[in-house]
């Protein structure tokens, strides 16, 4: 079991913690296919717990290195901007939409998913394994999801219409490569 706490080692413990992310991550989008969007949601905050704590593993143990980095940023791809996307193209927009408001909702999808890969890429580029900076710049993957699943609630709750929903996923896909400055907790 030395490999647990060997940084050199594939499936150290904090990359265990991320394997587990991403599992959450593919059952999620498995059950929007079968529209359960609750445990769709469910497995996603549960993905979103371990991402928290694979890192902190990785900063305790000092199991950081850049193959953990770029498998934390597959994990965050799958986890927190394709997971969210396919929940509110499913649940929100094939319900309301259909002809052009479909195709408009599908781009804006892509777009969501573009700024989100391009997000994870630009910070995997600027960041060193085991460094952790104050603050990031541009809205972080995972806040990005938490507000998307915020912007869910409120279509599903009748507080915001379709329309609505595409436009603040146009905004939160713009602060994820802006120069916002979030503090890193």
């Amino acid at each position: 079991m030395k490999f647990l706490y060997n940084a050199s080692s594939h499936f150290n413990l904090a990359n265990m913690f991320t394997f587990v992310n991403i599992t959450a991550g593919l059952l999620a989008t498995y059950f929007i296919t079968q529209n359960n969007f609750f445990l769709a949601i469910v497995l996603a905050w549960v993905g979103g717990a371990f991402d928290i704590f694979d890192g902190k593993i990785a900063r305790k143990y000092h199991l950081s290195n850049e193959f953990g980095v770029q498998l934390d940023s597959f994990a965050d791809f799958l986890s927190f901007v394709l997971v969210p996307v396919f929940l509110i193209f499913q649940a929100v927009y094939t319900v309301n939409f259909s002809n052009a408001s479909i195709v408009l909702a599908a781009i804006v999808s892509i777009y969501y998913v573009i700024s989100g890969l391009r997000r994870l890429i630009q910070f995997n580029i600027n960041t060193d394994a085991g460094d952790v900076k104050k603050f990031f710049t541009g809205v972080p993957t995972p806040l990005g999801a938490i507000l998307l699943w915020i912007v869910y609630l409120a279509s599903i709750y009748g507080m915001l219409n379709a329309f609505g929903v595409v436009l603040l996923m146009i905004i939160i896909g713009w602060s994820l490569n802006s120069k916002i400055k979030v503090p890193h907790l």
